[in-house]
């Protein structure tokens, strides 16, 4: 039975009976066991304590960095959750289209596609991107009736006089506006025309009163008068004949042309299309649907045809909060009057409105204005209302990001918010809402209607899309931005520090192997720094994005990162040995992917800056091989030239590297100890450099020629100096000295006082000296005159 009792120790309280199939089968209290079971269980392995893996911990690690976005609704930064997984619903506020595109709204569009970008690319959110475009508003009303009535104008061909009466005409409403105007930046844009326009009248008077009145002239100085007025004439004309203005193709082809214009500009700034985008016109009537909704829901009437918004009870109804943006605006007459449009602000108008915060749906059409049919009579959408509904179509009841210029803040999207939340009864139809900051020119407001502004078109004839770029990535996009020549200075230098660093490497990664053993070497404590460069890098890049995507931090982060690189390869090359490849390369790579991401660099590229523009992304592959081999063998005609000293061998080859290739965009690096480095570079570039070599090189030579003619000056004066005798030397310093002792050394200052014991003694070791120098000169000259040493 010991036996038994082995099992029972071995199962405890448990009771097993082996079955004739050997298998376990369990029973309770009793115990029953057969000879041949018990031998058939111990022919079985020893059953023993089943091993089990020890515990395992999460790993603490640090804490993950989130996304924070700056968020207007609350002015400070918050952290970023869509409501919806990882799909974002953006609206975008798009350009009023009535004039050609300017560096503000670059300043937007361009700031805007950097943070969509990198919401995408980096983050890897599904955005969904809808902007708008308004093709029918005051502004584009009165310029499109403006253009009209001025080409009519010029079509009839006035006389000179029949122009310089309407010119002075003109100008007398203008004055009176120029007097009034309490906007000091408005009072000096409207001085400035008046100053051109006086000028233009004295001008084409003047040619008027010459007696010779050459014909070419006086065309001339009509054409500057008509030019220098035009904005005043149009201005008075409209405000006489606009009302008769009644084809609506008018109004409609004006906007069509600009907003062509505007997206060929976004197109050459690299600017990603937007994946809806809506015309205010395409929706008259859901503009009109969502108005009368409006109405439904107590939050708007009807007056005079037209419809306004009830701010008051709005604001007075519980969930609700009227100018969450701006509060503080509330009031604000100058604000509220500029977002009812100048053709909408009259006093019979501000009479129609029950508070004079409440503001249009739906405006009642006027003579010379677009119109459409509605519940309310003819007329045309408010501002605000079109984004809301446009936005609301496409969207939903709420949008997770809104995006705009800082100045559209109040009351344009404060009545967004307002007008979409009394549609869809809630509170939240945005939920971060995103400005950009002002663009100013060289420290001024920029600004259409100060006519100052910069267009688009202007500013690429200066500089390249990706350098505008740059200087967008380094400025913080809810700041203000100034455009000018010191700005772009340092967004060059970052260009050229990024192109010189991609070039530098893929010269080491040309001269290193890529694979088998030699691609392998152990790291030094250099290796180790180096990799902790570059994992820094990334990480403080990811932080400076979660930090409401500050691509200014992550743009000195990645230059600080190759300063670093570029002390490496340096050392490298003073220890004689190849830098490593492998880390050049990721650190390359990284770089090249964040400027992709940032919309830097436009086509798909390795590494750096593509060669050849965008219709050569393989220029660099394509030409490499030839150049390495043209190289080679010019390294080899060098080395064979200075052996054999055969010095116009090497001339020729340093004419190539310095006239020849830069004309094909090829620089040439010589180095002594290994091959020479290739890079291709763009040829203005190239020149450029050239130009400013010559330039140090003449520099050079001539403070060379400089100090050659001192030296020489210094010698003669010295040999002059040599050839006064002792009691010559200080005989024709009168005005300090009077008399002097039989050397000739002086005794007495000018006013015949005797001078002291030691100014004597100084003045006596001045004559011991020049007497030493004269002695030499003179044992000089009995030399030449005995012939001197023979030659």
């Amino acid at each position: 039975m010991a036996l038994q009792t082995i099992l029972l120790q071995t199962f405890h309280r448990y009771t097993l009976t082996l079955s004739s199939k050997g298998q376990f089968v369990r029973k309770v209290n009793k115990v029953h066991f057969r000879e041949d079971q018990i031998r058939f269980y111990l022919r079985k392995p020893k059953m023993t304590t089943k091993r089990v893996q020890p515990p395992w911990k999460v790993p603490e690690g640090s804490d993950d960095v989130k996304l924070k976005f700056y968020n207007s609704l609350t002015r400070q930064k918050e952290e970023f959750v869509p409501q919806s997984g990882r799909r974002v619903l953006w609206y975008s506020c798009g350009p009023t289209v009535y004039d050609a595109s300017h560096m503000g709204h670059a300043r937007s569009y361009m700031s805007f596609d950097i943070l969509r970008r990198v919401m995408q690319d980096y983050f890897n959110y599904d955005v969904f991107y809808c902007m708008n475009i308004t093709d029918v508003d005051d502004k584009i009303i009165r310029r499109a009736r403006q253009n009209h009535l001025w080409q009519n104008y010029i079509g009839e061909k006035h006389a000179w006089k029949k122009v310089m009466d309407d010119t002075l005409q003109a100008m007398k409403p203008f004055s009176v506006k120029m007097t009034t105007e309490t906007d000091l930046d408005k009072k000096a844009m409207y001085e400035r025309q008046k100053v051109k326009v006086d000028l233009a009248v004295n001008n084409l008077e003047s040619v008027m009163n010459n007696q010779s009145k050459d014909e070419a002239a006086v065309q001339a100085a009509k054409e500057n008068l008509l030019e220098s007025s035009k904005d005043i004439i149009s201005d008075w004309l409209d405000k006489a004949h606009g009302s008769e203005v009644t084809d609506n193709s008018i109004f409609s082809s004006l906007p069509r042309f600009w907003e062509e214009d505007y997206h060929k500009d976004m197109e050459s700034l690299n600017v990603q299309s937007a994946d809806v985008l809506t015309r205010v016109t395409e929706y008259i009537p859901e503009i009109i649907e969502y108005v009368q909704k409006i109405i439904d829901n107590k939050f708007a009437y009807e007056s005079n045809g037209s419809v306004y918004f009830k701010t008051t009870d709005f604001a007075d109804t519980d969930g609700h909060f009227y100018a969450k943006l701006v509060p503080e605006a509330i009031g604000d007459a100058d604000a509220l009057k500029e977002g009812e449009g100048e053709l909408s602000v009259s006093e019979s108008q501000l009479e129609e409105k029950k508070s004079q915060n409440d503001f249009a749906l739906w405006k009642a059409s006027k003579p010379g204005e677009p119109s459409w049919e509605s519940p309310w009579g003819k007329g045309r959408p408010g501002w605000h209302i079109e984004c809301s509904v446009m936005a609301s179509c496409i969207l939903g009841e709420s949008l997770d990001i809104h995006t705009g210029g800082v100045d559209l803040k109040f009351p344009h999207h404060d009545n967004e918010l307002a007008q979409a939340e009394a549609y869809y009864k809630n509170d939240h139809w945005v939920r971060y809402f995103l400005h950009s900051g002002h663009l100013t020119i060289d420290n001024c407001k920029m600004s259409k209607s100060l006519k100052n502004f910069i267009s688009i078109k202007d500013a690429l004839k200066k500089h390249t899309s990706r350098q505008l770029r740059l200087l967008f990535l380094l400025h913080a996009w809810k700041d203000t931005l100034d455009y000018g020549e010191n700005s772009m200075e340092v967004a060059l230098k970052y260009e050229k520090s990024f192109n010189e660093f991609f070039l530098t490497v893929k010269d080491v990664l040309r001269m290193t192997p890529s694979t088998g053993l030699a691609s392998f070497e152990k790291w030094t404590d250099d290796e180790l720094q180096m990799n902790e460069t570059y994992l820094a890098m990334r990480r403080d890049v990811h932080a400076a994005l979660c930090d409401s995507i500050n691509t200014r931090q992550t743009m000195e982060v990645m230059r600080e990162a190759m300063s670093a690189c570029n002390i490496y390869m340096t050392k490298c090359k003073v220890d004689k040995r190849f830098p490593n490849r492998k880390l050049l390369k990721n650190m390359a790579t990284y770089i090249t992917d964040m400027l992709r991401i940032y919309g830097a660099i436009e086509t798909e590229t390795v590494i750096g800056f593509p060669q050849g523009g965008a219709a050569s992304t393989d220029l660099e592959e394509t030409v490499m091989p030839y150049l390495q081999s043209f190289a080679q063998f010019r390294d080899d005609v060098r080395k064979v030239s200075r052996e054999q000293k055969v010095f116009d061998i090497l001339k020729i080859c340093d004419q190539v590297r310095d006239d020849t290739l830069p004309n094909l965009g090829v620089r040439l690096e010589d180095h002594d100890d290994r091959p020479t480095a290739i890079k291709l570079v763009d040829r203005e570039t190239l020149l450029k450099e050239r130009e400013e070599k010559i330039r140090q090189q003449e520099l050079k030579q001539k403070e060379k020629e400089r100090k050659k003619k001192e030296q020489e000056a210094a010698k003669e004066a010295k040999e002059a100096q040599a050839r006064i005798p002792p009691s010559e030397l200080f005989k024709k310093e009168t005005k300090n000295y009077s008399k002097f002792d039989d050397k000739g050394i002086p005794t007495h200052d000018a006013e015949g006082k005797e001078l002291t014991k030691s100014a004597i003694k100084k003045l006596t070791k001045m004559y011991d000296a020049q007497e030493k120098v004269y002695n030499k000169y003179l044992k000089s000259q009995e030399g030449g005159a005995t012939g001197g040493p023979s030659q």
